[in-house]
């Protein structure tokens, strides 16, 4: 059995954790993933009122004991707004969660030192997903648990430094002392192998678990996963400062022609806003909206449970890293 930092310190059985995922990660896939040994995730942004959201972490609770992560994004954003993240950070401390995933803006610059505090005193572990050596070292000197090395292969959002894995897994990994979780291009085995062999304590991923049967999301998007490859994804919207990553098609290629156009705010909201992306989660419409997936798409080949795409990659990973070591017996 694989044992790194991050499954000692949430008790659990694979150092795998899922990844934010707006409309997707909700209770069940977030419990599916929890109860299966790796590390579930609730994102925050599905829930507008405190109730819902309080209610999809008691429903969390309902299908697993088990510790999960809730993903709390703090980008600009027409629906959710600044009074919305307080509303979860506060419901996250007094729910005492396992731990917060924190991309976008820091988490100690929206609520401040005391309230990082706060919620180190309840028990929340904090990582906060960064795609530069400076901002690993910030959120060491903030008081974060953790960090996810966020390189630019992920999808939905990747960090605007634009580097890859392989490099800045390790550069983080000399940098800080607290534990550093690998994020973007991790879908198997031989991944989250390589992520522990250049230092990482364990592997963020989302893509992969969009492809499992937990994921509440249309067979034509599963579908769509397996038959493309990892070069048809599109990185956009750097134009205004929301980068974002996705699968290559009709509403992807209209806003690169509104960006090379100059289009500001206004002229691409419309073609990328949330609820577009939910309608074609759920309708199956691969065209109609940015689906926000990673270049590890390449390496979905299959939709499989949660529990067997779990043991799976742990198993494929213990067999890598033991073929390495016989490499110089």
């Amino acid at each position: 059995m694989i044992k790194t930092a991050i499954t000692e310190m949430f008790g659990i059985e694979y150092p795998i954790i899922c990844g934010a995922m707006m409309w997707l990660a909700t209770p069940p896939l977030c419990a599916a993933i929890s109860a299966a040994g790796g590390m579930g995730n609730l994102t925050a942004g599905n829930y507008e009122s405190e109730d819902a959201f309080r209610q999809a972490i008691h429903e969390v609770r309902r299908r697993t004991d088990k510790p999960f992560m809730i993903g709390l994004t703090l980008l600009p954003s027409i629906r959710i707004t600044a009074e919305h993240h307080k509303m979860y950070v506060r419901v996250c401390e007094e729910e005492r969660v396992a731990g917060i995933e924190v991309s976008g803006t820091p988490l100690d610059k929206v609520i401040g030192p005391e309230g990082v505090e706060r919620l180190k005193k309840a028990g929340v572990k904090l990582f906060h997903k960064v795609g530069s050596v400076r901002h690993a070292l910030h959120a060491q000197k903030a008081g974060y648990d953790g960090v996810y090395a966020a390189g630019l292969e992920e999808g939905g959002h990747p960090l605007d430094d634009d580097v890859t894995t392989m490099v800045l897994t390790p550069r983080i990994v000399d940098a800080v002392t607290i534990p550093v979780v690998t994020v973007g291009g991790i879908a198997d085995g031989r991944s989250l192998a390589a992520a522990l062999t250049l230092g990482a304590q364990g592997v963020m991923m989302a893509s992969r678990f969009i492809a499992t049967t937990e994921c509440d999301v249309h067979p034509n998007i599963k579908a769509e996963l397996i038959k493309r490859q990892e070069y048809e994804t599109r990185i956009f919207g750097k134009s205004i400062g929301l980068q974002g990553r996705a699968l290559k098609n009709r509403i992807i290629a209209e806003v690169l022609e509104a960006e090379a156009k100059g289009g500001g705010f206004e002229a691409l909201i419309p073609l990328i806003n949330g609820q577009r992306i939910k309608a074609a989660w759920e309708s199956g419409d691969v065209e109609d909206a940015p689906l926000m997936v990673g270049q590890s798409i390449g390496l979905i080949h299959e939709v499989v449970s949660c529990a067997v795409l779990l043991k799976t990659m742990h198993d494929e990973a213990q067999a890598r890293l033991k073929k390495t070591g016989s490499l110089f017996s």
